[in-house]
């Protein structure tokens, strides 16, 4: 197995890797909305904050060597299932034709006060 790491990322605050490889499939880690070369945190709304776990996932697939087309499965938490239909919207315009399977799980509550969190499962077609 590989740990994935992105260069240039500031270290993790627990004991993880951002994503881990085995043969094809890539396993992304839970990302929150925390910028992972500055360590801010996006306290915005869950529009900004759904923004910036895609952002922090395509951070990561990068670190693999892979990219969102290649994405399987998907499963978001979110903290309020009232915001579904707003997280959905910005997926969609994140994912477009593409359209891994996907997990929406409410949840009580978030790390730090946040209200989504995504984590993934990838496919590469070949190890590079």
């Amino acid at each position: 197995m590989e740990f994935i790491t992105i260069e240039g990322a500031k270290p993790n605050g627990g004991h993880y890797s951002p994503a881990t490889e085995k043969g094809n499939f890539v396993f992304i880690s839970g990302q929150l909305p925390v910028n992972p070369f500055t360590g801010e945190k996006c306290q915005g709304d869950i529009v900004s904050q759904t923004k910036q776990v895609l952002e922090n996932l395509d951070t990561v697939l990068e670190a693999a060597g892979t990219s969102k087309e290649n994405i399987m499965k998907v499963t978001l938490f979110i903290s309020d299932i009232s915001h579904w239909d707003t997280v959905n919207e910005v997926y969609k315009q994140y994912f477009g034709d593409h359209k891994p399977a996907r997990s929406i799980v409410p949840t009580k509550e978030l790390h730090f006060g946040f209200e989504i969190e995504l984590e993934a499962i990838a496919y590469k077609d070949e190890k590079e």
